[in-house]
């Protein structure tokens, strides 16, 4: 008996493994393992399990490396799916929205998505209930045409029958889903276009199977007057299922595309790259790349990870990232980005960042996030959806009413006819769609062209942008100033004045102070005495003791707070500053030591995207901490009039503030920590690419190549999007507003015409396909 029951275990065991047998990625070599393995390790509240005890080694002695290195995939049915007109919904695999009842897509988008079921589904029950429909359509449009008595052949009661078994199949199993769709929207009370074509289906197959089963039941009111017949609507029920699924099959088909850019961004990642390991070259996946691996890089290949050129020379097609086509030098220890192409020359990089760190995944990653997000315009379609479908039953009733009421014999068919057509043809969705398409494709085109969005509110908001405030260093200059001159005011020398500026400027991180430390460097001055008590005061200097003496190096404002005389020398001060160039002041114990003039070079496109901006009727102001007459120099050069300068940063949030004031909407672009704060004030923030992490996190837009002239794009988009979306909710609105009366008879008593629910349903399944194809349009718009 003992051994019976371990015989009864063992098979339940090996049933168990495997029908449910689950595994993971091992982090280390990449294999798939059993998760019943006992090599498994817990770090950071995660298990990881392990081929081998060689593997579990690797990664106990050292878990990020690898970690960083690893993008595991998610199954299908682990992956997340959301729904493009509620991204509120989230849920573990493919389903239907419980408030739309749309077909939910990934939320993660990849480029190996697999097979759409819902497309294939939809697809299989469309062509499967066209072969039904189509004989079933003719049958009931033949007896509209003189010569063909079918009552020769067929009793009324026989075709009815022939009629019923034609129509069975498309409403019963191609159009399930549907009806489905249509339960689920009233359990849960959200009522949806679904709920519509449920109603308005089954009343009329319904109706008709009692018309065919029992027709001495029905009164004369329900009978055609000329036959004396009950007339029988299989057709139009069949109909208005089959052009349902080919409106969802185009819908899916046409939503898919929307994800294009997203793709065409993952596909610009390469699957392999190439490690050199003690001068040994092998070529491994991608996910197997950790940081501080030496990879080479080819002419004609991507560049697989972030990093920096640690060997070699090239120049490198960045137009994935920047938009602009010409290809950038690189040299040894600049950086390059992943995704990017290697024109000429061979060399090798130093990974960096790897996985999802990288830049072109966090693209990707903002990309995805700004799609699901939900613009402000969008909540005038959410208020109407909310009302929508109760008021269509309502008005289907009230059609019925009247018709049954004051309407032309049989009274009762044309009743329930109008009333069926009123419930096909409104559309909820055309509306819901409206917006979201349209953000998605905008989205996916900005990101095309170097310009990041992280929310839909941002590209709204920038169409009615009147006012941009630009900071002057990093955004209309280069960022990388250098310096022009030293000039002595006391008994120290030149070099002497250098070399304590560089030496007190060597911990900071401000253009001004990596200038002067260059700048020393290329004049000879290797050693620089240490420096003790470092203090960094924000917008105005830095002061530290050399040599047990006191030092103080800053603008005019900082200078004078430490009682620092400077009047001696304002002459020669502004006509350097006339020229563009910053002066910096040297001090020590309320003596004037020397200036530095530092010079940073205007943007070669800046004047050109300031020209562009103004004539599209932007008020550019330059907001900088420089002093006035060095602003005024750069405003000049570039056609800028309004200047606002001698801004400390805590400052320019509340210019920025009072602008707001004043009723402008207004737009900050900036790249640096100083603009952080008034970059989250403005209606949108700008960052430039390459700016600081917490600039860019500021920002609600991210212009990748730091080059204003994406400015111009990205306003061009947001003007394009919005009005993209205000076509598809005219289209929307008025397709309901005018479809909805005219299925329910408002043309008959002037011109006689009625609406079939079969055209009613080709309208509606078109409709939202029309939203789609217009939101794509904008993927040909010129930027």
């Amino acid at each position: 008996m003992k051994h019976d029951q371990t015989t009864a275990h063992d098979h339940s065991h090996c049933n168990h493994s495997d029908n449910t047998k689950k595994t993971e990625i091992d982090p280390v070599c990449g294999m798939q393992v059993d998760i019943t393995t006992k090599r498994k390790w817990s770090y950071h509240d995660k298990n990881y399990y392990f081929c081998s005890d060689k593997c579990l080694q690797k990664f106990s002695s050292d878990p990020e490396s690898f970690l960083k290195g690893t993008t595991v995939k998610s199954t299908s049915s682990d992956a997340i799916y959301t729904c493009p007109m509620h991204p509120e919904i989230k849920q573990k695999g493919p389903g239907s929205c419980p408030i739309c009842g749309m077909a939910l897509e990934p939320l993660e988008v990849t480029l190996d998505d697999g097979p759409n079921h819902e497309l294939t589904d939809m697809t299989k029950r469309f062509w499967s209930s066209l072969i039904f429909t189509v004989p079933l359509v003719l049958l009931a449009m033949l007896e509209m045409f003189p010569g063909f008595n079918l009552h020769a052949l067929f009793t009324s009661f026989s075709m009815n029958w022939v009629q019923l078994i034609l129509a069975s199949p498309v409403v019963l199993w191609a159009g399930f889903p549907l009806f489905q769709k249509g339960y689920a929207s009233i359990k849960s009370r959200h009522l949806n276009m679904f709920t519509l074509i449920a109603l308005g289906t089954a009343i009329a197959y319904v109706y008709s199977i009692f018309a065919t089963l029992f027709p001495h039941l029905f009164p004369e009111g329900f009978r055609n007057s000329h036959s004396g017949e009950v007339g029988v609507y299989f057709e139009a029920a069949a109909a208005i299922i089959t052009l349902v699924l080919l409106g969802q099959v185009l819908e899916l088909k046409a939503r898919s595309q929307t994800s294009g850019a997203i793709k065409a961004l993952l596909g610009l990642a390469p699957k392999k790259a190439l490690r050199v390991k003690n001068g040994i070259e092998e070529e491994v996946e991608l996910s197997q790349v950790v940081i501080g691996d030496i990879l080479k890089v080819k002419p004609g290949q991507k560049i697989p990870v972030d990093g920096i050129v640690f060997e070699g020379q090239s120049s490198v097609d960045e137009s994935m990232v920047t938009g602009e086509p010409i290809p950038v030098e690189k040299n040894k220890d600049d950086k390059v980005t992943g995704g990017t192409i290697n024109a000429t020359g061979s060399f090798l990089m130093k990974a960096e960042k790897v996985g999802s760190d990288t830049l072109l995944a966090q693209i990707v990653k903002m990309v995805s996030e700004a799609q699901r997000s939900r613009a402000p315009i969008q909540k005038l379609a959410d208020l109407v959806a909310g009302y929508f479908v109760p008021a269509v039953i309502l008005i289907s009733i009230i059609t019925f009413l009247i018709w049954f009421f004051i309407g032309p014999e049989p009274r009762l068919t044309y009743a329930l006819v109008n009333a069926i057509a009123v419930l096909i043809i409104a559309c909820p969705c055309a509306l819901g769609l409206a917006t979201p398409m349209s953000i998605m494709v905008g989205t996916g085109k900005g990101a095309q062209n170097g310009i990041l969005i992280k929310n839909a509110e941002a590209l709204e908001i920038l169409s009615k942008v009147n006012t941009l405030v630009v900071d002057k260093t990093g955004t209309l200059t280069e960022g990388k100033p250098s310096l022009i001159s030293v000039k002595a005011t006391s008994t120290v020398s030149e070099n002497e004045v250098l070399t304590i500026a560089a030496a007190l400027e060597k911990s900071s991180e401000h253009p001004l102070a990596q200038a002067i430390v260059k700048g020393s460097t290329d004049r000879g001055i290797v050693l620089l005495p240490k420096v003790e008590k470092f203090n960094s005061v924000t917008g105005k200097g830095i002061q530290g003791t050399v040599d047990g003496l006191n030092y103080f190096i800053g603008n005019s404002t900082f200078l004078s707070d430490k009682g620092v005389d400077l009047t001696e020398h304002l002459i020669l001060v502004e006509s350097l500053r006339a020229q563009g160039q910053t002066v910096m002041f040297l001090a020590t114990d309320k003596k004037l030591l020397g200036l530095l003039a530092v010079a940073d070079k205007i943007k070669s496109s800046a004047k050109e995207s300031v020209t562009a901006l103004k004539a599209k009727g932007l008020d550019v102001i330059m907001l900088t901490g420089d002093n006035k007459t060095t602003a005024q120099a750069v405003a000049k050069e570039l056609g800028i009039t309004t200047i606002i300068s001698d801004v400390l940063p805590e400052r320019k949030k509340e210019v920025v503030q009072n602008l707001q004031k004043e009723g402008r909407i207004v737009a900050m672009a900036g790249d640096g920590v100083n603009d952080a704060p008034a970059l989250a004030q403005a209606h949108v923030g700008i960052a430039m690419g390459h700016g600081t992490d917490v600039a860019i996190e500021s920002a609600g837009i991210t212009l990748l190549n730091g080059d204003l002239k994406a400015l111009v794009k990205a306003r061009a988009l947001s003007v394009a999007t919005m009005s993209n979306i205000k076509q598809n909710l005219f289209f929307a609105f008025i397709y309901n507003l005018a479809g909805v009366p005219i299925a329910a008879g408002i043309l008959f008593p002037l011109f006689g015409v009625l609406l079939s629910p079969m055209f009613a349903s080709a309208a509606m399944a078109l409709s939202s396909v029309s939203v789609i194809a217009n939101a794509l349009r904008l993927n040909k718009t010129e930027l």
